[in-house]
């Protein structure tokens, strides 16, 4: 399976091999130079031609890829074969001019040879380790489709800015089940509607996690599996809705391949941008909003920042739902008209975003449901509620999070539907998004599970959590959660 990367102009060449993580023209380049490195070290008849066929292909890749875009990762690999290369071809050089060539001692030579290929070795270490994300291929029967709207709630001032009339405004995607397109159709870009929008947010995701935005420059040039504007699934039949809040700083598309799967299996769902909290919002006028969110250092002063933002979050999906039913009813232009069962509708997030889900759908019961992916409860009053819960999480334990178990417990304990808590062998807090595309496959960052396999468990779980809940289908949802980890039951009357 490949992805494209977003440069149509550039062909085939351009396409990331899923595994290797190179593309066929990058692949290319790093064997004209590592030929370049071992003609040194071939008999005296082969290194000729092997030298300049080896000199052709990297010279010739390099010069292409300069033209598509060099990806960052290709620099050691550029760099081993510049210094290869006037060692390969001076011998060649100085046999057509007619003077004696003499190859250095074997002694001499090989820690040069051995220096090239460390640098040229580190290249595909690079792409491995900060890949070109590729999106798991979505298992359900529909296509994915997808759009982005922005909406302003003319109710509710905006907190964040001292401006007199300024209203909340947010940013919502919508992944929806869709018709199939040509196989040639434009897929989405990640992480925004233009790949200038998507650099925008992926360098200020980097400067929000203190990384430099080099690393990860290979996100925004990621394409998935939906398409913008897709027309919607026929059958006339209405889709079931689940609203997203995402993590502290999160942006709406960093759940992009859980959406997608669940929209692929007949959901519709809309992702939140949070203005002044997400790492950057982009409006349809083209101003970006950056995160306004700073750690105090006082845990206390922390605490009631987190409160506050759980609850502008927990407005904003209920201004979201609202909006969405005006969207089902007509009152707002768009094709997903009388599609929305908003009848049947779960709050989600992950981290922050899945603390103010809960809380949202406390305060709003035309929630039916609530998934929390391992997120802590910030609401300062917990008060009873009537939906389920599904809290997916990592491995914590008292030692490692003393508030976070007694904290989640108490919410669950307060619905009167049952609700189930399912901790993940081997996850990681990132397991719960996009990050294991992306982002190096070590066990503290990502979990352990896998770049896919993340992907795959999380959506899953989620799926059968839902077609119970808001489907009710039938079957045994304990014994269908069980299969992905430790599941403890809470239901109603504190029974387990």
């Amino acid at each position: 399976m490949r992805r494209r990367v977003p440069r149509a102009e550039d062909g085939r060449v351009t396409e990331i091999i899923t595994g290797l993580h190179m593309s066929p023209l990058e692949l290319l380049a790093l064997s004209g130079a590592v030929a370049l490195v071992l003609a040194r070290w071939l008999p005296a008849a082969a290194r000729p031609p092997v030298t300049i066929a080896a000199g052709a292909v990297f010279v010739l890749s390099a010069i292409v890829l300069s033209v598509a875009g060099i990806r960052w990762q290709m620099l050691p690999v550029l760099a081993g074969a510049a210094l290869a290369l006037p060692f390969a071809v001076s011998p060649l050089l100085r046999r057509r001019a007619g003077r004696e060539t003499r190859r250095a001692r074997w002694w001499l030579a090989l820690p040069g040879s051995l220096a090239c290929v460390g640098l040229i070795s580190a290249g595909p270490a690079a792409a491995w380790a900060f890949p070109v994300p590729v999106f798991p291929e979505p298992s359900g029967h529909f296509a994915v489709g997808t759009r982005v709207t922005q909406w302003t709630d003319p109710h509710r001032p905006e907190t964040a800015t001292a401006e007199r009339g300024d209203r909340r405004t947010v940013v919502v995607q919508l992944w929806y089940p869709a018709q199939r397109s040509p196989a040639d159709a434009q897929r989405a870009q990640y992480l925004g509607r233009t790949e200038r929008e998507a650099h925008t947010v992926s360098d200020a995701l980097a400067r929000y996690i203190g990384l430099p935005g080099f690393l990860v420059d290979g996100v925004p040039r990621a394409h998935t599996h939906a398409v913008f504007d897709a027309p919607v699934a026929g059958g006339g039949g209405r889709f079931p809705v689940v609203l997203f809040s995402p993590g502290l700083g999160g942006v709406r598309t960093q759940n992009t391949a859980w959406a997608e799967e669940l929209a692929s299996h007949g959901y519709v769902v809309a992702a939140l941008d949070h203005p002044y909290d997400s790492a950057a919002v982009v409006l349809t006028d083209g101003w970006t909003i950056t995160t306004r969110i700073a750690a105090a250092g006082d845990p206390d002063e922390d605490e009631k920042r987190s409160a506050e933002t759980s609850g502008i979050r927990a407005a904003d999906l209920s201004f979201v739902l609202t909006q969405l039913g005006r969207l089902d009813r007509g009152e707002i232009a768009g094709s997903l008209t009388g599609r929305l069962d908003t009848g049947r509708v779960a709050a989600t997030g992950h981290s922050m975003g899945g603390g103010a889900a809960l809380q949202a759908a406390r305060q709003d019961r035309r929630f039916d449901a609530v998934i929390d992916l391992d997120g802590y409860p910030h609401d300062p009053a917990p008060s009873s509620f009537d939906q389920p819960v599904l809290a997916l999480t990592q491995a914590i334990t008292e030692d490692t999070d003393p508030r976070y178990l007694p904290r989640l417990g108490k919410v669950l304990k307060l619905s009167t539907a049952t609700s189930y808590r399912l901790t993940i062998p081997g996850a990681a807090h990132i397991t719960f998004m996009d990050g294991p595309l992306y982002l190096p496959p070590v066990p503290s960052l990502v979990g352990s599970l896998g770049r896919t396999e993340s992907q795959r468990v999380v959506a899953a779980a989620s799926l059968a959590f839902l077609d119970s809940t808001l489907r009710h289908q039938p079957g045994d949802v304990t014994g269908a959660l069980s299969a992905y980890g430790d599941l403890s039951v809470q239901r109603p009357g504190g029974g387990r």
